[in-house]
């Protein structure tokens, strides 16, 4: 396999075991310089679509919001992730892992999601410096 062919399977799997898809619409909030852009990019590779931002007034399917402690509210910045959001879609709420600069506690997180409306599904290690917490609305919420 060549080097080029490797990259791209790793580039896929980032966000293959995220549980993109082809064809899905991502909206990307809390852009930053810090933020992981290999997973970008595979997310981008496997739905075949760019990422849009918050000025985007379609409906979405996943939000991916990268989130620091000092960004401000988390509930808030829940609450303005949902906004776009299509019935049945999902947030991933992407923090810096421990012992790294704007780690958000998991306790933060496991009390702002309930508080907007959220439930958490699944935590996973997304990128080498980031950590990722799947979270739905319950079903049943119009």
């Amino acid at each position: 396999m060549s080097a080029t062919a490797g990259q791209a399977q790793t580039e896929r799997g980032l966000a293959e075991r995220l549980g993109f898809k082809a064809g899905q619409v991502v909206q990307e909030l809390g852009w930053d310089e810090d933020v992981a852009e290999e997973l970008r990019v595979s997310i981008e590779t496997v739905t075949g679509n760019e990422l849009v931002d918050e000025d985007y007034d379609e409906v979405v399917d996943v939000v991916l919001l990268w989130w620091r402690e000092d960004d401000g509210d988390l509930v808030d910045g829940l609450v303005d992730a949902l906004t776009s959001l299509a019935g049945g879609g999902h947030i991933w709420l992407l923090t810096p892992k421990a012992g790294r600069e704007g780690h958000v506690e998991p306790s933060d997180i496991g009390e702002a999601a309930p508080t907007a409306g959220l439930s958490q599904t699944s935590s996973v290690s997304a990128a080498p410096e980031w950590s990722g917490t799947r979270l739905v609305a319950p079903k049943g919420r119009k």
